[in-house]
């Protein structure tokens, strides 16, 4: 399974970002897919989740700014982030998931200026 993620880049605070991720070589909607971030000197961390029926798991301090979605069908993963602040500066991770194990995408940078 390969993953790529695209859509990371510089914003003001307050303002969106769409992060998008694409995975290959699955095809199966028995999954979990989703978005981590790290940020330096931190560990890497939860921001949400999605499974192939829809269920989305979110970080507390994320929820009602993200928005996570998946199309099945594109096999891709969305992550909307919105009201966003200077502390959600880190370098966002896909992420898909089977009984069999995991994957992770390359990881694209949010930077989020004051």
């Amino acid at each position: 399974v390969q993953l790529q993620a695209c859509g990371g880049g510089l914003v003001q605070a307050g303002g969106s970002l769409r992060l998008s991720c694409a995975v290959s070589g699955s095809t199966s909607s028995f999954n979990v897919m989703g978005w981590y971030r790290q940020a330096p000197g931190k560990q890497r961390e939860l921001v949400a989740t999605i499974t192939g029926g829809g269920s989305r798991n979110y970080a507390e301090s994320v929820k009602g700014r993200f928005t996570i979605s998946r199309d099945n069908a594109k096999y891709t993963v969305n992550l909307q982030m919105s009201s966003l602040k200077t502390e959600v500066t880190a370098v966002y991770y896909c992420l898909h998931r089977t009984v069999a194990g995991s994957s992770w995408g390359q990881g694209t940078q949010v930077t989020v200026s004051s």
